[in-house]
């Protein structure tokens, strides 16, 4: 009996012994855990309720309380004008909705300059002071179809000055806004063989373009979004392009000058030379 006890407790031993090194094990590596978490918290620094939406929106699509919800996002990298308060996203009383300004994706954060504001249609947006000035392209003066919307363009005439073919820019770093009828960038990535391309110029602009447009080619080249405008590009003429120069006007030979009289006799007149006096 005493056997049996002492074997008993030998087991009953062995068992508490392995359950609390398993006990240690588990409080050490949920230990391990929480740090790991702690650290990455404080990397993160403190982190604010802001709206996304939970599903992909196309231009023009209504915006409605149930395509959004809200996530937690690092408080110290917060876009300006994404939204955090249902109030400003959803003003109280206004039943009209707001409108996707381009298309987005689920999950990305809801900024203002995304939608419209409540009831206002999508449309061709021109900063205030600005004009949408529509220039005629196609698949060479186009830049093959890879313009989109938010793109920058410097404007290039050829047509005929001083009695021969000339190319100049006219404008240069243009913002353009709109590509035949499409206002948004849902195409980016996508080669467009468009027929106008719309830019925003300033008046004094449109009336440069339109003049251009009139008398000549206009053809776009795209400018990168970090490239600084750039004016001082020389007129280019034909003799530039083939290298052979017009030849110079023969020299006028002044003629001597002659001076007559004229005299009739009987029914003739006589033209007879005299020296000039001056």
């Amino acid at each position: 009996m005493r056997l049996v006890f002492a074997i008993v407790l030998l087991i009953g031993l062995a068992l508490a012994g392995t359950a609390v090194y398993m006990a240690q094990g588990f409080i050490a590596t949920t230990q391990a855990e929480l740090e790991q978490e702690r650290a990455v918290r404080a990397q993160l620094g403190p982190m604010a309720a802001v709206y996304v939406v939970n599903k992909p929106l196309n231009y023009g699509d209504p915006l409605t309380k149930d395509d959004v919800q809200k996530i937690y996002w690092p408080a110290n990298a917060l876009p300006e004008t994404i939204f955090q308060d249902e109030a400003m996203l959803f003003p109280e009383g206004e039943t009209r909705p707001r409108y996707m300004n381009r298309q987005i994706e689920a999950f990305e954060p809801l900024l203002a300059s995304r939608v419209t504001e409540p009831g206002v249609q999508v449309g061709l947006v021109v900063s205030k002071g600005m004009r949408a000035f529509a220039i005629s392209v196609n698949a060479q003066t186009g830049v093959s179809g890879f313009l989109q919307p938010g793109s920058y363009v410097d404007v290039i005439w050829t047509g005929t000055a001083e009695g021969g073919g000339m190319t100049r820019q006219i404008e240069n770093k243009l913002r353009v806004i709109a590509v035949d009828q499409t206002a948004n960038d849902a195409s980016a990535g996508q080669a467009i063989v468009a027929r106008t391309v719309t830019v925003e110029v300033t008046p004094q602009q449109v009336a440069i373009l339109a003049q251009a447009q009139s008398s000549g080619q206009l053809s776009l080249s795209m400018v990168g979004h970090q490239d600084e405008p750039d004016a001082d590009v020389t007129p280019v003429d034909t003799a530039d392009i083939t290298g052979v120069v017009a030849a110079a006007p023969a020299p006028q030979v002044q003629q001597a000058k002659s001076c007559s009289v004229r005299m009739r006799k009987g029914q003739d007149v006589v033209e007879i030379p005299i020296a000039c006096t001056n």
